[in-house]
């Protein structure tokens, strides 16, 4: 019998989201302000700037992992130089939104190749799905091959992506320290 693919967690926003966890204190947040600031800066130097034992810093950057407050420290690509030139967003509505249903396209949209991120948002589209393609054949494909054929795809719209307009990081360590940190999940 074939195994079964888990569905990936869903992160709990609004009403229905669980109580928060004990906020983050003042360690937390400088460890926090560093790694937004270079995810690749040493433990040692971390625990200097903070001025923590080393072993703590490393417990610390541990729990704020295990916790998910940190989702990940990677590489942040040019797709462009990796042969993805092109991007786009996709908007899918569905013709039901029977949980099941919207569990399987979770599912399935992480395994689609070339999916960046993928949203599922209130209003008239239910999905964004971030894409990059090698050509407009591919981008093409993904769409037809991948996206439109899930199960209860009523509508898909494409918008290529002309130019990404980085922001700085949403999160202001100065603001968190006066009373705006998120809690811990």
């Amino acid at each position: 019998m074939p195994r079964e693919r888990a569905v990936p967690p869903r992160i709990p926003r609004g009403p229905c989201a669980p109580p928060p966890a004990p906020p983050l204190d003042e360690i937390d947040l400088a460890v926090l302000a560093l790694l937004v600031d270079d995810g690749r800066m040493p433990n040692a130097e971390i625990a200097r700037r903070v001025g923590i034992p080393e072993s703590t810093c490393a417990g610390r950057v541990r729990s704020l992992l295990a916790s998910k407050v940190v989702r990940g420290i990677h590489a942040e690509l040019d797709l462009a130089s990796v042969g993805r030139p092109m991007e786009a967003m996709i908007a899918l509505q569905f013709t039901g939104h029977a949980r099941a249903g919207m569990d399987a396209v979770r599912a399935r949209i992480g395994q689609v190749p070339g999916v960046i991120a993928a949203y599922h948002v209130a209003g008239h589209t239910d999905f964004l799905v971030h894409v990059c393609a090698a050509s407009a054949d591919e981008l093409r494909n993904l769409v037809l091959d991948h996206l439109t054929s899930l199960a209860g795809v009523a509508h898909a719209e494409t918008s290529l992506v002309f130019e990404r307009i980085e922001g700085g990081h949403p999160w202001d360590p100065a603001a968190a320290r006066r009373g705006g940190a998120a809690p811990r999940r």
